[in-house]
Formats: C-alpha cells, structure tokens, sequence
C-alpha cells in the first residue's frame, strides 16, 4: 500500500492552503444565530465564487467532482486553517446535498442544488423525535396525503438551526406498515411554511443551536417528497451514511491539532499536584499517549474509509466505526483537558476553539448522542459489518 501523496496532489494541496489563507474569513465566527446565518452563508458563497463549492459534488450539480483523496487534503487544510468543521451549512453540504444528488427529481436537484452551492439556503434535519431519537423508525410525526399536499402534524427536537433554517430534511410518517422502518416518507419542507413553530433550546455550554419545531397541519407538496411515499428510510439511511461517512473528517483533523496543543500545554505547564509540569505525571502521560494514538487510529481508518468509498457512491455501514471512535475520542481528549488544565479551565483565558477550555468539554459530550448514539453505532457495527445475530 502507497500512503504518499503524489506530486500531483502535493501541488494541490498548496493551492488548497494558498486560497484559504488568503480568502477565510478574517472576523471570528459569533455565537448569535442570527449573525451566524450570515456570516456562514457570506463564507459559503466566497467558496462558491474562488471555486472550491461543493468539493465532492459532480460537475454536473456544480461540484468540482475531485477524488475522495483531493476530498481529504481539502478538509486537512481547512481544519489547518482553524475553519469550523461544522457549521450552519453543514446539513445542505453533507446531508440534503449529497442524498438529493443519489435519490432526487431532475427538478428537485435544479431547483435546490445551486442555492445550497452559492450559500443562498440553510437545511436543517427534522429526524429526532422526544421518543424516537436513537430509535428513528419509531417516529409518529404524521402526514396524511390532502390532493397534491401532504398535511403534516408532529414534533421533532434537537434541530440545529431550525431557527434560521430555510429548508428541512423531514421524515414524516405516511402509514402504518406491518414494520416500523416501511410508512416513513423523506420531504423537503419549507421552514417558512405556515402551521410550523421552532423553540430554541439552549444548551449547557452556552449555545441555541439546537431546536424543537412543532408541526400544526403543515402542508408539503407531493412535489417535494423524494424518492417515493413510503419509502423514506431507505433515503434516509442513505443521509445517515454521508454523515457518520466523510463528513466529520475536518473535525478529527481539527482534534488532532487539539490533542498537540494540549500536549504543549502539559510540557508548559505546571500539573494538578502544582509541584512539576503536568504531563511529569505517570497517569497523565499515559492518557496523553493513549488519546494521541487513537487520534492516529482514528486518521488511519479515516484513510482505509476512503480508499473504501471509493468504489461506491454511497458510504457504507463501517462509516459508524469512525463517528463511534470519534465521539468517543472526543469526549476522551477534552476530560483529560480538564484534568491537566484543572481550575484555570474556568478562567476563560485559555482557548482552543470558539467555546473555550470548559465549553468544549461540556460540549464534547454531544458528540456521542448527534448523528446516532454511540449504542446505536455499535449495533451496526455488530449487525452490518461484523455480522453478528440480532
């Protein structure tokens, strides 16, 4: 196995970094939803005029069409870059984008393609329910099929900026079949339609981003359902696929760079006995050592992923094995943080990223419940990939 890069992609990744360094933004990225729609959508759209939208896109749907390999020096530099690996765009560019490209209409790729590309529309996913997160297909959001509408009624819960969204991802359920997983219908749902309620909810770590919206006989036009009635989980496994795929691999590239930092930080600083600097610590220095090797591993599998989606259109299930090591890894690195950092963690003077040394750990613990638990993970693991009995 060749793991060098050729001359070829060296050359492309200077000019990857070359464009970044000299067109990201240069104000920080605010915490006010309102101002983030329009900060992440100004940056999109400078994306999408240097020619670097929608970098795994066909050319057909005014992507660039570049290699998974070319995919990956892109998200590398950008992370490099101190760029968020998850932003309000992310949704339309990783989760409605891709799954319009593989199971849209003509019309529906036309139509909502170009706008997600030039940074004119936000997506938001409306999947989770109050009782049907892990368990998805245990969903009751109704809509019952009125002439040329669907008229929805329901609930979702943990939306990302459903507040400043314009269109949503939404699965509804449009019968009741002899299996939870048939009935289930994928639409696109205009977010300014009449009838829809959206509550932010704000989070232990300070932010709104997430969000209930409540559904009070929205009409959605037949026009918008994609793939068929009745069959929106299979559309939708194939949404979940792109995200626990290459989606996150800007933020484990970001996470490498933290766990450097904060083996900096251990050598600089002095450890929680305040006599010697913390990574002198036997115990310390092991979790150090054992949170950078599975940030190795992590980039490893990341590697044999891509070499593996490659040969497919669609991210396979062992994409859950790099969202679970992920999560799991994150939530790792960042209470280790707190153990070597200790009380000056609550100062606020020492930042990492845009959430600070404390807002990161308690944001941290997310990252095992969006995109599907870890529990979930695991069962298809064992269930798809290892193949074991249910």
């Amino acid at each position: 196995m060749d793991l060098d890069f050729t001359k070829e992609q060296v050359e492309f990744r200077d000019q990857v970094r070359t464009w970044l360094v000299e067109n990201k933004p240069t104000e920080p990225r605010p915490r006010n939803n309102a101002e983030i729609r329009d900060y992440d959508l100004s940056w999109q759209h400078a994306q999408w005029k240097g020619g670097w939208a929608g970098i795994a896109w066909p050319t057909e749907y005014g992507g660039r069409g570049l290699t998974l390999l070319q995919q990956l020096i892109w998200y590398e530099e950008y992370a490099a870059q101190g760029l968020p690996g998850i932003d309000a765009n992310f949704v339309g560019l990783n989760h409605a984008g891709p799954t319009l490209i593989t199971r849209a209409s003509e019309e529906q790729k036309a139509f909502h393609l170009p706008r997600i590309l030039r940074g004119e529309s936000l997506w938001c996913q409306g999947f989770s329910e109050p009782d049907a997160g892990s368990d998805l297909a245990s969903l009751k959001t109704k809509a019952i099929v009125d002439g040329d509408h669907l008229v929805v009624s329901g609930q979702k819960i943990w939306t990302s900026y459903a507040d400043i969204g314009d269109y949503q991802e939404l699965l509804v359920r449009t019968e009741n079949g002899d299996s939870k997983h048939k009935g289930i219908t994928w639409a696109i749902c205009d977010m300014k339609s009449p009838g829809i309620t959206v509550r932010p909810i704000k989070t232990m770590e300070g932010g709104a981003e997430f969000c209930e919206v409540f559904y009070d006989d929205v009409r959605v036009p037949l026009s918008n359902v994609v793939g068929e009635l009745g069959n929106g989980w299979s559309v939708a496994m194939s949404t979940l696929s792109f995200e626990r795929g290459t989606a996150f691999t800007a933020n484990q590239v970001r996470l490498a760079r933290i766990v450097e930092k904060l083996i900096d930080y251990a050598r600089d600083h002095v450890g929680p006995d305040r006599r010697r600097p913390a990574i002198a610590d036997d115990e310390l220095a092991r979790r150090l050592a054992r949170v950078r090797a599975s940030v190795a591993s992590l980039r490893a599998m990341t590697y044999v992923g891509i070499c593996e989606n490659m040969k497919s259109d669609t991210p396979g299930p062992k994409g859950s094995m790099l969202k679970l090591l992920y999560s799991e890894v994150t939530k790792e690195a960042f209470a280790l943080a707190m153990d070597i950092v200790g009380p000056e963690a609550l100062r606020g003077n020492s930042r990492w990223d845009e959430h600070g040394w404390v807002g990161s750990y308690l944001y941290s613990f997310s990252q095992s419940i969006g995109g599907g638990t870890s529990e979930i993970q695991r069962n298809i693991i064992g269930e798809r990939v290892l193949g074991l009995p249910r």
